[in-house]
């Protein structure tokens, strides 16, 4: 598990869309070989979305073979409401890029049989084969997805009845009417993300302190959703100093002491880079942060005798 802590909420959100780019752009997908990026809805996620709407229209990433799948949609409302998921992933993300329409699945809230849905879902998930970052976000509650407090954390897509805090959450994207926000939802499963080879959750605010402090200084808890990443064997949480306000002090000062390799992301979709090689890492994550191209801003150069790293410290160094 790896915790980023970036000093506000435009730099978290800056860090995952490097993070995303990289990780597509390190693929190399084709027209045989799809990336599958999993995607949250809400607030949180819209700065992140911004940047790679940039990164696109600046020609530095395309999502031409990308396929993804959101977490959730609302039961009932309408796909063309404004306040649907449909029409945030849209108007906020997919009509920016140059995704195929056909490659963004979204859950159908208004579908007659809603448990063939949501098993049909699974099925693509696992047909496009499995999700290869799944990107999430949390309520205050440490809710991920729509998997409320009690959730069971093998828990596959399905339909859920929304908790209150959620419900009182939402209303203010729907006028403040709670009579107007809907009560039931399609969501993936803490099983369903689980299973994703890579998880990256997005935590930011104040308001969110609480329910990071559960994800990560406290056991496994089904009443915290979140909180079952622990056990993912590549889960990164990226948050802003405010979220990090109910951490412990030597929580934090550990996440931040982390060498800077581990802490430091940029694109660099032009440029192939040469790590030390001779280094060994007890953690595969790590391992491959380190070692894998575009994954880092700055990497120190190698020289010809093992183990030992230039004095001239990080700098770039171009592999063509």
């Amino acid at each position: 598990m790896r915790l980023v802590i970036l000093d506000n909420y435009d730099l978290a959100s800056e860090w995952a869309a490097k993070y995303i780019c990289n990780r597509i752009i390190q693929f190399r997908p084709g027209q045989d070989r799809y990336f599958t990026l999993g995607l949250p809805t809400g607030s949180t996620p819209l700065g992140c979305y911004k940047k790679l709407i940039e990164y696109h229209k600046n020609g530095d990433l395309s999502f031409k073979y990308v396929k993804t799948f959101n977490m959730d949609e609302y039961v009932g409302l309408p796909r063309n409401h404004p306040e649907s998921y449909h029409s945030y992933m849209w108007n906020n993300f997919f009509k920016h890029i140059d995704i195929d329409p056909n490659n963004a699945h979204i859950l159908d809230g208004n579908a007659t049989d809603l448990q063939a849905e949501c098993d049909a879902f699974e099925k693509k998930i696992k047909e496009a084969g499995g999700i290869d970052l799944f990107v999430g976000g949390i309520g205050p509650d440490g809710h991920i997805a729509f998997n409320e407090p009690g959730s069971s954390l093998v828990s596959r897509t399905r339909l859920k009845t929304l908790a209150m805090d959620t419900i009182l959450a939402n209303a203010k994207y729907f006028d403040g009417d709670l009579s107007k926000v809907p009560t039931m939802a399609l969501t993936v499963g803490v099983g369903t993300v689980m299973d994703a080879r890579e998880v990256m959750i997005l935590i930011t605010g104040a308001h969110k302190a609480f329910a990071l402090y559960k994800a990560i200084e406290e056991g496994v808890n089904h009443m915290w959703t979140v909180s079952a990443f622990q056990q993912h064997p590549r889960t990164i949480f990226v948050c802003d100093e405010d979220a990090t306000l109910e951490l412990r002090v030597k929580t934090v000062k550990y996440f931040k002491g982390l060498p800077w390799w581990l802490r430091t992301v940029q694109h660099l979709p032009a440029m192939r880079e040469t790590w030390v090689r001779s280094l060994v890492w007890e953690d595969p994550l790590e391992k491959e942060m380190a070692t894998n191209s575009s994954t880092l801003a700055w990497k120190i150069p190698w020289t010809e005798e093992p183990g030992r790293l230039q004095s001239m410290g990080p700098q770039r160094v171009r592999h063509d």
